[in-house]
């Protein structure tokens, strides 16, 4: 089952730069909540905190809480790398290791952790994860072929596949259908909406459709100006997002009357 996210004042810092101000936000277990706003307010670096990405970034650090389950991703005696095993992301960009075929890269994840595995239970896993990224039938026959030469709605649906095959509690996705066709857009969000049943679900998007389609919860990021911090403006659940808005910054930008 997925775990919920409590964000408390978080400040998101590159450098010595303040990037995002004093985020507060409730992110419920099993739900999809759709980070939107304007390019530049926040809304991608807000997801690297949550899966502690953001600090691999030379100089990037943060303040504030990030509780997964009540518990704090950022005290001391806590492991990033554990923390990335709970909490999986999928990139905007497709990236399945090139030089491993389809069977590797699901299992890239589970090799990285040093999970010794059998073959047998390297099978199971790969067509459970495969199956759950609804991508078993179109590849069950060329599990050895590289993970590459899929297309490019395939080569996603293989990082969703990779990315569930160590279990995790949160699934991060960053714009994942911006560089896909419609046809592969609508097989990812079928996907994600059978996934929250198993997952916390967070995305970015810059698609206002896809996030009222697929969202329970939509958070708007915005900035009071260029070169000011990115703050969460406004956060409710979708239908009152899009329907009946109750911020005036907010109801500017879902209905296209922004910036």
């Amino acid at each position: 089952m997925g775990q919920r996210i409590d964000v408390n004042h978080l400040n998101i810092y590159y450098g010595d730069c303040l990037a995002v101000e004093d985020v507060n936000i409730n992110i419920e277990a099993n739900k999809v909540t759709a980070f939107i706003g304007p390019s530049g307010c926040g809304k991608s670096t807000v997801l690297r905190t949550l899966d502690r990405m953001h600090e691999i970034i030379p100089g990037a650090h943060c303040e504030g809480e990030v509780l997964l389950e009540g518990k704090n991703l950022y005290d001391k005696d806590i492991d990033p790398v554990a923390v990335r095993r709970d909490v999986g992301m999928v990139f905007q960009r497709a990236n399945p290791f090139p030089t491993m075929s389809i069977r590797e890269n699901v299992l890239a994840g589970v090799r990285l952790n040093n999970r010794k595995i059998s073959k047998s239970d390297a099978d199971d896993l790969v067509e459970w994860a495969l199956r759950g990224a609804n991508l078993w039938n179109e590849v069950k026959d060329r599990l050895d072929n590289p993970g590459i030469g899929l297309s490019g709605g395939q080569q996603q649906r293989l990082c969703i596949a990779r990315a569930v095959a160590v279990h995790p509690q949160v699934l991060l996705m960053d714009e994942p259908c911006s560089a896909l066709d419609p046809i592969s857009t609508l097989a990812v969000e079928d996907l994600i909406n059978e996934l929250k049943n198993d997952y916390t679900i967070v995305i970015v998007t810059h698609n206002m459709q896809q996030a009222a389609r697929i969202a329970d919860y939509t958070a708007f990021f915005n900035l009071k100006a260029v070169g000011q911090p990115g703050h969460l403006e406004y956060f409710t659940d979708t239908t009152t997002m899009f329907n009946n808005p109750q911020n005036e910054e907010a109801e500017r930008y879902v209905s296209g009357r922004f910036g």
